[in-house]
């Protein structure tokens, strides 16, 4: 199943996981890791393949699982297939594989087998998972971003990255039960969930009025900050710190807006009341620190 045309040679090779799947609230799982490899430049070096992972449908459930395609007078001009796909960027020090995949209706086994073979084969060191789960929560506040990981010697480290250590009961995501298995393997693995603003202002099911953010910005660079650091990536955020900007601008707006235009919602009260009870726990280095300090001192002077 796992086919690598590319073994890469750095002295240091991280890898960043994501899935096109349930737990993919602001699109963390799916778009951040697509977005870091169209910043990064990063070339495919492999795939695990499709075959035995996917349903095409269940009765009852219509189009849900079946591929979306595009016809024109009769011809087919696109079909969509799930991909499960390894990109690379790095020198010969340092090495960040980027994987992302469509989660897998059956066959975990296997594909967990084909994930963890890559891993073993691309000698990755760590490797960070990306979710996110939807929730009230200030829309211009940092986010809140928990955790679960495999082995018992990475909670000390863990604690330095404002972190929540998950108590989550319920439904596993493909995550949960990769953190498992790379207990069993002993490899370091931990997934990271960014909690994802989302209002339900709705009187009644006859009146559904809500906001949530399809693309979390603000929550990519939260979790990057934290990954740039943990991974020591070294990567540029000025883009996803003007994107995240721009979208807190944008919700401030749509905010205002339906407030004008549904008084009965009372929108500023509920969002006055989540800010009174958030309790914000922002991510900054140390090193951070000094350099914003250091700037400060000299301005633009190397």
């Amino acid at each position: 199943m796992l086919d690598l045309q590319e073994i890469p040679t750095a002295a240091v090779i991280h890898m960043i996981v994501g899935w096109r799947q349930w737990a993919d609230a602001g699109s963390i799982s799916s778009g951040l890791p697509e977005y870091l490899v169209n910043q990064t430049n990063a070339r495919k070096i492999g795939e695990i393949k499709p075959d035995g992972f996917y349903l095409f449908q269940i009765p009852g459930t219509h189009h849900l699982l079946r591929p979306a395609i595009k016809l024109k007078d009769g011809r087919l001009q696109f079909i969509e297939r799930q991909k499960n796909e390894f990109f690379y960027v790095g020198d010969d020090k340092q090495g960040l594989v980027i994987f992302l995949g469509d989660e897998p209706h059956m066959g975990l086994t296997q594909y967990t087998d084909a994930l963890f073979q890559a891993i073993k084969r691309l000698n990755v060191q760590r490797v960070a998972g990306l979710g996110g789960v939807y929730g009230p929560a200030p829309y211009q506040k940092d986010r809140q971003i928990s955790c679960i990981y495999s082995l018992p010697r990475m909670r000390e480290e863990l604690t330095g990255y404002a972190l929540n250590f998950s108590n989550y009961e319920g439904g596993a995501s493909i995550g949960s039960l990769l953190v498992e298995r790379a207990e069993q393997e002993n490899v370091e693995f931990v997934i990271l969930y960014g909690f994802v603003p989302a209002y339900d202002f709705a009187q009644s099911i006859l009146n559904p009025q809500g906001v949530r953010i399809d693309n979390d910005y603000k929550a990519w660079l939260d979790l990057m900050q934290r990954l740039n650091h943990m991974l020591n990536l070294g990567l540029d955020l000025t883009d996803l710190q003007q994107q995240s900007d721009e979208l807190i601008e944008a919700m401030e707006i749509k905010l205002a807006e339906l407030a004008e235009q549904k008084p009965q919602l009372n929108v500023p009260d509920f969002l006055a009341q989540l800010e009174n009870n958030f309790t914000e726990r922002s991510f900054v280095p140390l090193d951070d620190v000094w350099e914003a300090g250091l700037r400060d001192i000299f301005g633009d002077e190397e």
